[in-house]
């Protein structure tokens, strides 16, 4: 486990966004992207969560809807990881995961595809 205040963690994220390929970022509208401490209920089981609905399941959406919310954990990814580069692994596989989520990927095609 390693510690890290919010401020240089939430750069992390910053900087993984930044190194996504634009062909994945490209797509995302009406997305946010925050980063809190812990799930709801307090766990360290939760690295990311996708709240929002995915493309393959929209039908009318239009303009004035809530934005879609990509949510890291910071607690819990800092729980499973030994350094700050396993630290940029973990961010960049958990942003790739949800943002799949966005896209309409489920746990088991990203299992499949060596993201789950």
């Amino acid at each position: 486990m390693i510690e890290m205040a919010e401020e240089p963690f939430e750069a992390l994220v910053g900087d993984e966004l930044d190194h996504l390929p634009d062909d994945m970022l490209d797509g995302l509208d009406n997305v946010v992207f925050v980063v809190e401490d812990r799930p709801e209920d307090g766990s360290l089981d939760l690295l990311g969560l996708y709240d929002g609905v995915a493309l393959t399941e929209r039908g009318q959406y239009g303009f004035g809807e809530m934005p879609d919310r990509i949510t890291l954990f910071r607690e819990p990814l800092l729980a499973i990881c030994d350094d700050v580069d396993e630290l940029r692994d973990q961010i960049h596989i958990t942003l790739v995961h949800e943002i799949a989520h966005y896209y309409g990927i489920d746990d088991d095609k990203l299992h499949e595809l060596g993201w789950g």
